[in-house]
């Protein structure tokens, strides 16, 4: 899903992990080309840093937004296929500390990448891939030329080469695509990242005017390019609001798919509304100016030093536009900014809630003339809310899981985090105006999943209790007593209203759980008088349980009228054959008055 939509100005790619820069370029053997050797790599490499691990967690999507699953992605060495939800996990993965390089490849679709400054922590990557849609069909020994209903076209002479240098001859079948920097949809489309080798292999950031990647397929399928000495004639339409700022000619730069940056090769005239530009190879083809840059890493926290993760930050330069990015885990985001600018940083709330449209920080900042690191910190808001949700994420078997991640879904609010341990920590701040979030839970390696779960907030802090992904299980009922093993009930499992005198009848909610099938035979049951009225969702504490039971729990540990500080959220009561899903968490006093906490959740197929 979408969750916001940037301005629309030049776009200047700045933040790596910042932005969320994809690419869809061709293979390998069109991008190294043996008639096209750009700047030495090898030596341009030396601006990475040294090499060093990182763990990474990213998504790929469809131009629809939908999950692509069967996605190969490599970074370096280290491989891994996404899910069905598009999500992939690659830990350990070696990089360098200022480029990290993630490849997607998938039939039918572009080769799309991405690109960033790696953080410590998990690094979070999100890739859009774009089909391989034919525009146009020519054949070899024809010159003709192939438009986009935008106006973006290629006029290709006719001579062409197969993958191993010989010549092609037969039918020719044209890949088009225009990325406009207009469009909101482009930083999610491009390829890596706005970062380039000039024709002098000096490192640069780029600020973009407009992109077009074109393919070409043979009859066979095979990978076709122009051939030794035959050029093509490209033409990118400018956007009108972009004609003002936009020079007469403009560099072209093409994308290095097997080394993950741009590299300068020739130049583009603006003639009326069109860059209009040589080429002698196809990649992905960019017009841009060129600046220097310095690395500048980002950490949010709050006034007490907590991280601040999942929130945008924006950094603007006024000759180079604006870009966003997420801070990760540790509340740090990074990328490269422009060398002796004043830059503007503002901090929004990740989402489409009622505070999220305005910045809850802003600043100037800079220049800087090396890479650096600032600290900001957020302060209280009435209408903000600090959040942390906490869980354990079990495997089916019990155990925890060890490479998996978590779903956390509201009205105006998305995340995904990754679980490495079984436990996770989800930190993140919110509009303090909606009281009900989902939860499910993917073990990545085992293929299993839970079911998409209602709770509600007990700010600021919320412990679901344990999630276990058992594919088979459509209903349990989960608790935990102190830091007791927690107790999962799957089996003999009711749920139930019914009503009770005086008249007019009090509604009363009873569910029941008993698991005979290990040694501990541990049981659940759970009652309490419901509000008057439908639908029954919402806060209950002591006090709403009137006269009646409250919990009770194997052995004999009874919870009923005693002092107790439970708090039990009732997210959904659907009808018979329907969900009710309940979350609880306090104190208890036991019989012999010593004190325990109780957190637990309820996810229970209604009987009656």
């Amino acid at each position: 899903m979408k969750l916001l939509q940037m301005p629309r100005k030049p776009l200047m790619f700045v933040l790596l992990s910042l932005f969320l820069c994809l690419s869809c370029t061709d293979d390998d053997n069109r991008a190294s080309n043996p008639q096209n050797q750009g700047p030495d790599p090898t030596t341009f490499s030396e601006n990475f840093g040294n090499e060093i691990s990182r763990d990474f967690f990213g998504t790929v999507i469809d131009i629809n937004g939908n999950p692509l699953e069967n996605v190969m992605i490599s970074i370096g060495s280290s491989t891994a296929m996404t899910d069905s939800n598009g999500i992939f996990i690659i830990n350990d993965a070696t990089v360098n500390q200022r480029f990290g390089y993630v490849k997607a490849e998938k039939a039918g679709y572009i080769h799309a990448s991405r690109a960033v400054v790696p953080s410590v922590g998990t690094n979070k990557v999100r890739i859009m891939m774009l089909p391989e849609t034919v525009v146009g069909t020519t054949a070899s020994g024809t010159q003709e030329t192939i438009s986009l209903p935008n106006g973006a076209s290629v006029g290709l002479e006719g001579d062409y080469i197969k993958p191993d240098g010989t010549a092609y001859d037969g039918n020719v079948n044209v890949i088009m695509h225009l990325l406009d920097p207009t469009d909101e949809d482009m930083e999610d489309q491009m390829p890596g990242m706005l970062y380039a080798a000039n024709s002098q292999n000096e490192e640069r950031m780029l600020q973009t005017f407009g992109m077009l990647a074109v393919e070409l397929r043979g009859e066979n399928g095979e990978d076709l390019n122009l051939a030794e000495g035959s050029t093509a004639e490209i033409k990118v339409p400018l956007d009108p609001s972009l004609v003002t700022n936009a020079p007469n000619t403009i560099p072209l730069w093409y994308f290095d798919e097997a080394n993950g940056y741009w590299i300068e090769e020739g130049q583009a005239t603006l003639v009326g509304n069109m860059y209009v530009g040589t080429v002698s190879h196809f990649s992905f083809w960019n017009c841009d100016i060129p600046a220097e840059a310095v690395n500048l890493c980002v950490t949010v926290t709050n006034s007490t030093n907590d991280d601040l993760a999942n929130l945008r930050v924006d950094i603007t330069s006024s000759v180079y536009g604006t870009r966003s990015g997420y801070t990760n885990g540790s509340g740090e985001v990074c990328g490269l900014v422009p060398s002796g600018e004043l830059l503007e940083v503002n901090v929004y709330i990740q989402g489409l809630g009622t505070c999220s449209s305005e910045s809850i920080y802003t600043a100037n900042i800079g220049p800087f003339l090396e890479d650096s690191s600032i600290g900001i910190e957020i302060t209280e808001s009435p209408n903000i809310q600090l959040e942390t949700v906490t869980g354990v994420f079990n495997t089916c078997s019990g155990n925890p899981v060890t490479d998996g991640y978590v779903f956390l879904n509201s009205a105006s609010y998305q995340t995904s985090e990754y679980v490495s341990n079984g436990d996770f920590e989800i930190n993140f701040l919110r509009c303090d105006d909606e009281d009900t979030f989902y939860l499910q839970a993917f073990d990545y390696v085992n293929l299993q999943e839970t079911d998409s779960i209602a709770y509600t907030y007990t700010s600021p802090i919320t412990n679901i209790g344990t999630l276990t992904a058992c594919n088979t299980i459509d209903e349990f009922i989960t608790y935990q007593i102190d830091q007791d093993e927690s107790v999962m009930i799957v089996t003999n499992l009711f749920a139930g209203l019914y009503f009770s005198p005086p008249t007019p009848s009090i509604p009363r909610l009873s569910i029941q759980g008993y698991d005979s099938s290990n040694e501990n035979q541990n049981s659940f049951f759970f009652q309490f008088r419901l509000n008057d009225n439908p639908p029954y969702t919402g806060a209950y504490n002591h006090n709403g349980f009137g006269n009646d039971i409250g919990f009770g729990v194997e052995g004999p540990i009874f919870i009923d009228d005693g002092p107790n500080t439970l708090v039990c959220n009732i997210t959904s009561f659907g009808e018979v054959g329907e969900y009710i899903d309940i979350n609880f968490d306090g104190t208890y006093e036991d019989f012999e008055g010593n004190s325990h906490t109780f957190t637990g959740v309820v996810h229970i197929l209604r009987d009656e």
